[in-house]
């Protein structure tokens, strides 16, 4: 049994960092009376919704900090204002990651929770954190892919009913491709993605069409090169059988 108070922000966070997957810590952020700069937290927030609404039209005087210690996912605790029984928790983007990265990048906003902090980390767990993580995985596939050489386009060519491709030379979309059925065919050395079910291999190219666009790569469908006509063999020389000669 807890015997702190779950509807005091501090004792809420402290029971919840207990109740969510993985290893949690829990800090708290005190209201000092003076008007508390916790601005180094409110711009980190990771959201687009009523979290960022707050924040923006009410100072946040105290809050608290979740670290998940195995990946140092944070989310931030706030006052739902003008909701005694309830809170705000909001993702706090990752730090050291280039701005451009998060081009594309729906947020993973934040959940009005109640103050039930066990009923609260069933929401937070079926709900934001896997929103958190989709979004993450997001930015740093696009983090990875900024460090290394894109090319303008991929060209997938037909091969029969398979599409190919060549292996791309940045490994970010080497296996951004693989993730979306291609496999690498060691003959020939190329991606292919089988045309076994067509329903299937047209919503993988719509899908990665979708992944290559948001950063800044085309797509391109072509047929394969048809060979060039053999050249006419020469016809063979005919020879004239010389006429006999008469005395």
């Amino acid at each position: 049994m807890h015997d702190t108070d779950p509807s005091d922000l501090e004792s809420f966070a402290t029971i919840l960092a207990g109740e969510l997957p993985g290893r949690w810590t829990s800090q708290y952020h005190p209201d000092h009376g003076g008007g508390a700069d916790y601005d180094h937290l409110t711009t980190a927030v990771w959201d687009m919704d009523q979290t960022t609404h707050t924040i923006a039209t009410h100072a946040v005087t105290h809050c608290a900090v979740l670290t998940r210690t195995d990946d140092d996912t944070r989310l931030l605790v706030i006052d739902h204002l003008g909701q005694p029984e309830e809170f705000l928790v909001a993702a706090l983007a990752p730090v050291g990651l280039p701005a451009a990265a998060y081009t594309g990048v729906r947020e993973p906003d934040g959940l009005a929770v109640p103050a039930d902090p066990f009923h609260a980390a069933e929401a937070l767990t079926l709900h934001l954190l896997p929103r958190y993580a989709d979004a993450l995985a997001h930015v740093r596939r696009n983090a990875a892919a900024l460090g290394s050489p894109l090319p303008e386009r991929i060209d997938l060519t037909w091969a029969e009913d398979a599409l190919t491709t060549p292996i791309p030379g940045s490994a970010p979309l080497a296996k951004l491709l693989v993730e979306h059925g291609f496999v690498h065919d060691t003959r020939q050395d190329l991606l292919v993605l089988a045309g076994d079910d067509t329903a299937v291999q047209a919503q993988a190219v719509r899908a990665v069409g979708a992944r290559l666009a948001e950063i800044g790569v085309g797509i391109g469908m072509r047929h394969p090169t048809p060979p060039a006509p053999a050249a006419p063999r020469p016809l063979p020389a005919t020879t004239t059988a010389s006429a006999a000669r008469t005395r």
